[in-house]
């Protein structure tokens, strides 16, 4: 029987496994790399050049995000409702209360952001409060409170700039191998040729991968997160409601954009399909079945 601790406990297993298997193919293609040219300086270089972007997405992410989103803080007297959904949520999860943000858009979505629990955001969109009952509405803070709870903020910026890391490795090795790296060639040998033939093939493939990696990685943190909102409520119908009715709905969020699309709550853009491979959200319709099929 699936239940709302197990179905939690499975989605965290399987996002480690993710993460332990992107991390591996990560230090395998720069290995290849590195080996492929017979010097390893660019590679500290591009270690050291991610550790910064890293530091720099992890501190500043948050108000770049709302800043892109056009989204104003409210404060208690302004939204008295939704501040105690939010505050009795807090309570039952022992999180602190996070700033509430409301975007001016009758599209309902909503998501959550913030480098930690202390500086957590929570931002919701105008129409989700319109079109949600209380319960539903319920349902889909708790599932934003819980990828605060889970550090998903954190999870998502490492994964982000590993995914860049492999990207730009990739651009400045092929750069490197098209316009200076065949000079030596009569001296690498059998072995070494094979090494470079994989890594021009790898250069143009691992960015792909990386960024499937990426997608699947933030798919189970959704199906986490729902599990773990639906835990905190005591009550999964309410979010599998939501999640049809946000679905439903087909206006375009027009405050999205690539860039920030993966943190809502469901894909912000309607009406185009995508593989599932490429979607940055599972569909809903698996969503809903895998609330639908928890017991408390």
């Amino acid at each position: 029987m699936s239940t709302l601790y197990n179905q939690a406990d499975k989605n965290t297993r399987l996002t480690w496994v993710y993460i332990t298997g992107f991390l591996v193919f990560v230090i395998g293609v720069g290995y290849v790399f590195a080996g492929a040219m017979g010097n390893s300086a660019i590679l500290y270089g591009c270690v050291i050049f991610s550790i910064v972007m890293s530091f720099g997405a992890y501190w500043w992410s948050d108000k770049i995000v709302l800043a892109m989103s056009k989204a104003k803080e409210i404060t208690h007297d302004q939204g008295r409702e939704i501040y105690h959904i939010v505050e009795n949520l807090c309570i039952t999860a022992g999180l602190p209360m996070p700033k509430i943000y409301i975007i001016e858009d009758s599209a309902p979505n909503a998501f959550a952001t913030g480098r930690d629990a202390k500086h957590g955001v929570i931002c919701l969109t105008t129409g989700i409060i319109q079109k949600l009952e209380k319960a539903e509405l319920e349902g889909v803070i708790a599932h934003e409170l819980s990828h605060i709870g889970n550090r998903d903020i954190l999870l998502s910026t490492v994964v982000v700039v590993l995914v860049g890391f492999v990207t730009l490795l990739a651009d400045w090795f092929r750069h490197w191998a098209f316009w200076g790296g065949k000079s030596d060639d009569k001296d690498r040998g059998q072995l070494g040729v094979i090494l470079m033939i994989v890594a021009v093939v790898l250069s143009i493939l691992a960015p792909i991968a990386a960024l499937l990696m990426q997608l699947a990685i933030s798919r189970k943190r959704e199906f986490l997160a729902d599990a773990d909102g639906a835990l905190l409520t005591r009550h999964p119908e309410a979010l599998a409601r939501a999640l049809e009715k946000i679905s439903a709905n087909q206006e375009p969020l027009e405050a999205a954009n690539r860039a920030t699309a993966h943190l809502y709550i469901a894909n912000p853009f309607k009406g185009k399909k995508v593989s599932k491979l490429f979607m940055t959200h599972p569909p809903v319709e698996d969503r809903v079945k895998a609330l639908r099929g928890m017991s408390i």
